[in-house]
């Protein structure tokens, strides 16, 4: 793939998308969690439901993201991320307008749909039409640019809600599309319009071939998506929850301040690979990227409600999807060359959002399960051994005590809105006489196509495990 005519040099392209990346990122994604309760409440829905909503649009928004690589590469991505821009200040403004529930979920389906026009994807595919196989530093450098979108619209969507209603803070977030972000795609789509496949790099040299061999791109190509598509899931469920689940962790203020770590996190990961990881291949940076996510998550598990386990979670997490964001633009490039780039990053795109759409809703249903509150209540169950043996330093528990009061907490707690039944599953009991663990599964029920998919056959169970211990002080 040859860069196309453009009249700009690198540095304005990738300063000009950096900048509609933080206003698509900002405005379509990252102010959905903070803004989701007051939609619910307005529309006298449950927030499962509101979730449920996301996830069936990140769904339709997967399916068409290929449709949405292969425009790319016919018509040229600037061309297509002025549509997506378009498109979304037009369903941004329709969702606040929206009277009711149905209107407001058809108006974030083509919200979500238009993000696969305007996102990463579509962004990194300009880049490589207009740098070729060099494309890989201008992709770190808008990544650098783009992760301070959750740094600017987590705590500037927190400010707004205090003064204006959710409906209002929409039509400013669809201004934003509107006047900034459509202006400077069309603009650059006069410089950049089409790439034309060829076999040159962009000072006219014999492209590097790709390390993958042709016979096998089937192949690493399948366990491309396999990976890209679980780190999805993870920070799917996990950014669009940020906000409130750490105002449930009991961290308040200091849970906003620790979201605004998260996009320094992500741009000093960027730096640092672009410092000193030049000779890093890029499958080893996606593992690195891997790891330092499931690291943050175990810390804040382990420290909350503690303000520095919250700020640590959020910079280790910033800095793996800060470090996932520039392979998921790279390591397609650097393993099967420009050629055709459009249309794979599109598939990706496809299976990461396929993957992770029930992501939130999944999230959301287990945070509002009674797994935790019910192995609470279990590890206070006192059993009658500690009448004989005394309770030593901490509530002596047995199987019998621990079930008995999981069952009758969970019995007397009603169930969320989208969840069809739970029960306690086989593993709930005290393991050494001193832990509650309680085990839960239920069968939750998606809106929209929740009856289209019993029709189907296909339902969808979802368990969670927690354990407590009731430590006595003397």
């Amino acid at each position: 793939m040859t860069p196309a005519h453009q009249s700009l040099p690198m540095a304005p392209i990738v300063w000009a998308l950096g900048l509609t990346q933080i206003i698509g990122y900002g405005t379509l994604y990252y102010s959905f969690g903070t803004l989701a309760p007051h939609m619910a409440q307005s529309f006298g829905w449950t927030e499962e439901w509101v979730y449920a909503a996301l996830s069936v649009s990140l769904l339709a928004s997967g399916l068409v993201s290929p449709i949405s690589g292969r425009l790319a590469d016919r018509f040229g991505a600037a061309r297509v991320m002025s549509f997506g821009s378009l498109v979304a200040a037009l369903a941004l403004g329709f969702s606040a307008m929206a009277p009711e529930g149905v209107s407001f979920a058809i108006a974030l389906l083509v919200t979500e749909i238009a993000t696969c026009f305007v996102f990463y994807a579509t962004a990194f595919t300009l880049l490589v039409q207009s740098a070729g196989s060099g494309a890989s530093r201008s992709i770190t450098h808008l990544t650098l640019i783009a992760g301070f979108a959750s740094t600017l619209f987590w705590p500037l969507t927190a400010f707004l809600q205090q003064h204006f209603d959710w409906r209002e803070i929409y039509l400013m977030f669809a201004g934003l599309n509107l006047f900034v972000c459509v202006p400077v795609h069309v603009l650059l789509a006069r410089h950049v319009r089409r790439a034309t496949p060829v076999r040159s790099t962009p000072d006219g040299q014999a492209a590097p071939a790709a390390p993958v061999a042709p016979v096998q791109h089937k192949y690493a190509f399948a366990l491309l998506i396999l990976a890209f598509s679980l780190l999805s899931f993870v920070m799917s469920a996990v950014l669009v929850h940020m906000v409130p689940m750490l105002a449930s962790l009991g961290l308040g203020a200091a849970g906003v301040f620790a979201t605004a770590l998260f996009g320094p996190a992500q741009v000093a990961s960027r730096l640092i690979n672009l410092q000193f990881g030049r000779g890093l291949s890029q499958p080893m940076l996606g593992v690195i990227s891997a790891a330092v996510m499931p690291a943050g998550l175990l810390v804040l598990v382990m420290t909350a409600p503690l303000p520095a386990g919250a700020a640590v979670f959020a910079v280790l997490f910033g800095m793996g999807t800060g470090l996932s964001s520039i392979v998921g633009g790279t390591l397609p490039l650097a393993l099967f060359g420009p050629q055709g780039y459009g249309r794979r990053q599109g598939v990706l795109s496809s299976a990461r959002l396929v993957v992770s759409a029930l992501a939130p809703f999944a999230f959301s249903l287990l945070a509002g399960m009674a797994g935790p509150r019910a192995a609470l209540s279990a590890a206070n169950g006192l059993d009658d051994s500690a009448y004989t043996k005394g309770v030593k330093t901490s509530v002596p528990l047995s199987d019998a005590t621990v079930r008995e009061r999981a069952a009758a907490y969970v019995g007397s707690r009603p169930r969320p809105g989208s969840i069809l039944a739970w029960k306690l599953a086989p593993g709930t009991g005290t393991p050494d006489g001193r832990t509650a663990v309680v085990a839960l599964t239920a069968e939750a029920e998606l809106p929209m196509i929740g009856s289209v998919l019993r029709e189907l056959g296909v339902s969808i169970r979802i368990s969670v495990e927690s354990s407590a211990r009731s430590d006595l002080q003397p």
